[in-house]
């Protein structure tokens, strides 16, 4: 997990932080994963990072945005993660939007669009209407580089 202690709050936004998201699906990539990358920031400090790791950990839950909520809450010593904000490179399914809720994640900012399992905004709309926690959702930060990275490895995937 790589921690960003630079505290500069005037230097980062939304693009910043996708951006560290999508150095974690590089990572993805190398491993032979499907390339998802997610953060966790709190006060503007990345406290959680992780890519996919499904076929590395034979684990179908090593989501991107599940090992970034471990390691977000092992950092903060706290399963709770009120006042954190969750950038992922693709829209989450239905299991990682659920991680976030029971995590009390505060925000959800996503690059590319779902369209298979997407559990936010495109195959289905999660049902906050009965829980005691809402996680705010906004879609479609670089998401042309989101999605490129996704459509580039599946695309080579296939050549071989």
């Amino acid at each position: 997990m790589d921690i960003q202690n630079n505290h500069k709050p005037e230097l980062f936004s939304d693009e910043y932080f996708m951006n560290l998201a999508l150095k974690e699906a590089r990572k993805a990539v190398l491993s032979g994963e499907v390339p998802i990358g997610a953060v966790i920031v709190e006060d503007n400090i990345v406290i959680g990072s992780g890519y996919n790791q499904t076929i590395s950990f034979h684990d179908p839950t090593a989501h991107a945005e599940v090992l970034a909520i471990r390691n977000a809450c092992l950092v903060n010593q706290n399963y709770r993660l009120t006042g954190c904000d969750l950038y992922v490179t693709l829209e989450p399914c239905i299991m990682c939007l659920a991680a976030a809720v029971h995590a009390r994640i505060k925000s959800l900012i996503f690059g590319a669009l779902d369209p298979k399992s997407g559990a936010a905004v495109s195959i289905m709309t999660f049902p906050f209407d009965n829980m005691n926690h809402r996680v705010k959702i906004k879609g479609g930060i670089l998401e042309t580089e989101c999605g490129n990275i996704l459509k580039e490895f599946f695309r080579t995937k296939r050549k071989l």
